[in-house]
């Protein structure tokens, strides 16, 4: 398929109730946040996992709509598939010293897996299919204000081990925070998109997945989590026709009137989208 032609931008506004959006395994598993500000942060690595597993069940494993990082995959495995279709031995950690051999071998990764012409890869493994630099690429999001996460204690009425039956019962903690808007930014850019062959309908696909990817990861470590709002920047030529910063400065978020104390809810905010610079179109997705 045809790459995009346009370069884009998009700000994603999704919340959090009761639910941990982004444990930290260094810290307890508690919800990540900046401690000089409180404020609380999602990686870009959790979004990009939320969206590869949309892609995998709005797709099924259709031919193209592969994922390439997912749990339990053999990277290698996948590697071999590549030089096998090209019929080609591959020599170890080496890539094939023909350029067109070479661009043979990274070529048919991005056609078959949605995540390495989307995200972008690093394939120099034993197995070397090369490195790809994605169109697609997303910064840490942020909550609006700052979080105040909370321990919860919880009981199990079973035991793990024979010598605790006495117990009755064990005791859990888990972290949730009670409320958080998070914000993340996200970049689309067309020159890359050429040479990974994303295209307008891996594009649709994306926007698909920002919108709903929290519908199918429930659980109940992440309480209620929902994409709220999804704003699209549109330029009309590849290389852009304004500076990503001041785009993304026309998304203002505010305290709704009358809303007073912690929030509690997306009602407690109002969110304006203001005029787009010449050659730029503002798309509000949701």
């Amino acid at each position: 398929m045809t790459a995009i032609a346009n370069r884009y931008e998009f700000v994603l506004l999704f919340d959090v109730e009761n639910g941990n959006p982004n444990g930290d395994p260094d810290a307890g598993n508690m919800p990540r946040i900046d401690p000089e500000t409180g404020h609380g942060l999602v990686t870009d690595v959790c979004l990009k996992r939320k969206i590869r597993n949309h892609v995998a069940l709005a797709k099924e494993g259709a031919t193209g709509f592969r994922i390439y990082i997912q749990e339990k995959s053999v990277l290698n495995t996948s590697h071999l598939e590549a030089y096998t279709e090209a019929q080609l031995t591959h020599e170890a950690k080496k890539l094939p010293k023909k350029l067109e051999d070479a661009q043979k071998i990274t070529g048919w990764m991005c056609a078959n897996f949605y995540d390495i012409r989307t995200f972008g890869a690093v394939m120099t493994t034993e197995v070397n299919c090369g490195q790809v630099r994605g169109p697609v690429q997303l910064a840490f999001a942020k909550s609006v204000e700052p979080i105040i996460p909370q321990e919860v204690s919880i009981t199990r009425m079973a035991v793990t081990n024979e010598k605790d039956l006495e117990k009755e019962r064990t005791m859990g903690r888990k972290h949730i925070v009670p409320y958080g808007l998070y914000v993340a930014h996200g970049f689309v850019s067309a020159p890359l998109a050429e040479k990974t062959g994303f295209s307008d309908d891996d594009l649709d696909l994306l926007w698909d997945a920002l919108a709903n990817m929290f519908e199918h990861d429930r659980s109940a470590a992440r309480g209620l989590m929902s994409s709220r709002k999804l704003v699209v920047f549109r330029h009309e030529n590849k290389l852009g026709n304004a500076p990503a910063h001041k785009l993304f400065d026309l998304v203002q978020i505010r305290r709704a009137e009358g809303s007073a104390g912690p929030a509690r809810s997306f009602a407690d905010y109002t969110v304006t989208v203001g005029q787009a610079p010449a050659g730029v179109e503002a798309i509000e997705k949701l």
